[in-house]
C-alpha cells in the first residue's frame, strides 16, 4: 500500500473515532469531510482494515443506511448487534430512521 494511502486511512480512523455513541455516519460523509468527496470506496477499504485500531467501524454504513460492511465483522450479526446495543434499530440489515441517528462530520467544521 502506498504511504499516502495509509495516511488517508489514518485520517479516516480519526474521523470514525469521533462518531458519537448511538450515531452512525456514511462512507461518503467521511470522504466529504476529508475533502475527498469521491473516495467513499476508499473509506470503505479503510474500515475493512480498521481491526485492532480502536475504530468503531460498526458506526459507518452506506448512504442508505445499509450494513454493507457487516461481513467484515466476526460473528453472524456482530455489526447489527453492536449498533442495537447503542439503541439503533436495524431491520433487514438496514438502519431504521437513518436521519435521526445520522452524524455528519462535516457539520463539525461549522462549530
Amino acid at each position: 500500500m502506498k504511504p499516502e494511502t495509509l495516511h488517508f486511512y489514518d485520517k479516516v480512523y480519526q474521523v470514525a473515532r469521533k462518531i458519537p455513541f448511538g450515531k452512525v455516519t456514511s462512507y461518503g460523509a467521511i470522504a466529504n469531510y476529508l475533502g475527498a468527496k469521491r473516495s467513499a470506496r476508499i473509506v470503505g477499504f479503510a474500515m475493512n482494515n480498521s481491526h485492532n485500531k480502536s475504530v468503531p467501524a460498526h458506526r459507518v454504513v452506506n448512504r442508505k443506511g445499509l450494513l454493507t460492511g457487516k461481513h467484515h465483522f466476526q460473528g453472524t450479526n456482530l455489526m447489527q448487534q453492536l449498533l442495537e446495543s447503542e439503541g439503533i434499530v436495524v431491520i433487514d440489515h438496514q438502519i431504521q430512521d437513518l436521519e435521526a441517528v445520522f452524524w455528519d462530520p462535516y457539520l463539525e467544521l461549522l462549530e
